[in-house]
C-alpha cells in the first residue's frame, strides 16, 4: 500500500512522488511535511504502522523519532534565552551549582548545546533502565570530569545532550523538559509531538521496525573514527526493543524519546525557520532564532568521526540546520526560504549495511517546489 494520503500544494508534487517511491521500495509506513512561512504546504502519509502490514499508517499515527527529538530540546533552550531567563554564554553551574565539580566550572551553556562540553558518555550506566532515573543520571553528570577542555573539541552527546539541557531547563523553570515543551511549545502551536508519551497515546504508536535482516535486538553503534577504529560504546546500549517498550515511552530521555510525525516535527521547527512564529503563534523573537544557525564549532567530531559544524543545538549544513534520528527520521530548516522539511518513518535502516538517503530525497523534492 504505497498510496499517499493527505494534501500537497501542486508546486510541491515532487514530494508526493518521492514519498510514494519510498513506500514502494524501502519504507513500511512514513510521513512527510513541508512548511513555508510557518504554514503547511505538504502534509502526507502512507503505508503501514506495523511490520506485518496489517494496520494502516493514519493521519495521526505517531512513532519514535529518536535523535530528531534534539531539535525540540534546542528550541526550548532558545525560548528561555530569548526571554532572558537563560544566558547561553553563562556557565552551566550558574543554574546548576553541583555541575561545577570535577573541573566543569567553565563549561558554558552553549558548550552543552553544541556537543562541545566534553561529556559524550554515561559510563556509570550499564542498562537502559538506568536512563529512566533522572536524578541519578544528572547527579552522575554533575560529578563527571570532561573528556576534553570544554569548547575546544566536539563529540556528539547522543544521550547526555538531553539530560544536560533538560536539567538546566528544570533548574530555571521548575519543570521537566517534557512538561516545559508540552506547555510552552506543543500546546500553543497545536503540535502533536511528545517528549515521553502517556498511555493515552499508546494506541496511535507505530513501533520502530529493525533494519532488514536484523532483529529488535539491533542497537545503535558508534561510527568509526578518523583512524578507522570504532569508539568504545560506554554506558547503556539502546536497542530497538527498548525504544519500542512502554517504560521507554513513559520515561524522560529527552535527547531521544520524542514521539511525533512529520507534520508535528515540521510545525514545531518551522518556528525557527520563520523568524520565531508558526501558524500565527509567536514563540520567540526573530533575533532569538539566530543561534540555531550561527556556528559554534567546526571540525572533526570525536564521536561521529566526521567533519561537523555545530550551532547552539543543531547541526549546520550549508545554509540549513537541523538533525535526524537513529534509523532515518530527519528535519531540515532553511531560514533563507522560511522552509522546514520533515520525514518520519517506522522502517529503520542500518547505515553500516545500506545507504539511507530517504530523508534527503524528501528534502530535495521540497526544494524543487521553491523554483
Amino acid at each position: 500500500m504505497n498510496d499517499v494520503r493527505g494534501f500537497c500544494d501542486p508546486g510541491f508534487s515532487a514530494v508526493r512522488e518521492a514519498l510514494a517511491a519510498l513506500l514502494g521500495k524501502d519504507d513500511v509506513g512514513a510521513s512527510a511535511a513541508v512548511f513555508i512561512d510557518g504554514e503547511p504546504v505538504v502534509d502526507l502519509w502512507g503505508g503501514y504502522a506495523d511490520a506485518n502490514r496489517s494496520v494502516g499508517w493514519e493521519r495521526d499515527t505517531l512513532t519514535g523519532v529518536n535523535s530528531t527529538t534534539k531539535n525540540m530540546i534546542a528550541l526550548c533552550a532558545l525560548i528561555l534565552a530569548d526571554r532572558g531567563e537563560l544566558d547561553l554564554s553563562a556557565p552551566v553551574a550558574a543554574y546548576w551549582p553541583e555541575f561545577a565539580a570535577a573541573g566543569k566550572e567553565n563549561v558554558l551553556v552553549r558548550h552543552a548545546l553544541s556537543h562541545t562540553a566534553g561529556l559524550p558518555d554515561l559510563p556509570g550506566l550499564t542498562a537502559v533502565e538506568d536512563l529512566y532515573d533522572w536524578e541519578s543520571v544528572t547527579a552522575g553528570l554533575a560529578a563527571q570530569a570532561p573528556e576534553w577542555e570544554p569548547g575546544t573539541a566536539a563529540g556528539y552527546h547522543a544521550l547526555t545532550f538531553g539530560f544536560l539541557v533538560g536539567e538546566i531547563v528544570r533548574r530555571i523553570t521548575g519543570r521537566g523538559l517534557g512538561e516545559f515543551f508540552a506547555e510552552e511549545v506543543a500546546e500553543p502551536l497545536g503540535a502533536d509531538f511528545h517528549i515521553g508519551l502517556s498511555s493515552d497515546h499508546d494506541h496511535r504508536v507505530a513501533p520502530l521496525i529493525p533494519p532488514p535482516s536484523l532483529t529488535d535486538a539491533y542497537a545503535a553503534s558508534a561510527p568509526p573514527g578518523p583512524d578507522g577504529t570504532r569508539r568504545e560504546n560506554t554506558g547503556a546500549v539502546v536497542r530497538v526493543k527498548d525504544a519500542n517498550s512502554v517504560p521507554w515511552r513513559r520515561a524522560q530521555i529527552p535527547a531521544v524519546n520524542g514521539f511525533g510525525n512529520a507534520r508535528s516535527v515540521a510545525l514545531v521547527q518551522s518556528v525557527l525557520a520563520n523568524q520565531g512564529s508558526a501558524g500565527g503563534v509567536r514563540l520567540l523573537s526573530p533575533q532569538g532564532c539566530e543561534p540555531a544557525w550561527q556556528e559554534v564549532f567546526r571540525g572533526d567530531d570525536r564521536v561521529l568521526g566526521t567533519p561537523m559544524s555545530w550551532t547552539v543545538g543543531f547541526g549546520k549544513f550549508g545554509d540549513t540546520f537541523g538533525w535526524g534520528g537513529w534509523g532515518g527520521s530527519l528535519v531540515v530548516s532553511d531560514p533563507g526560504s522560511h522552509m522546514t522539511v520533515a520525514y518520519v518513518m517506522n522502517q529503520m535502516i542500518d547505515r553500516d549495511r545500506q545507504e539511507d538517503d530517504r530523508g534527503m530525497e524528501i528534502v530535495m523534492a521540497a526544494y524543487s517546489g521553491l523554483r
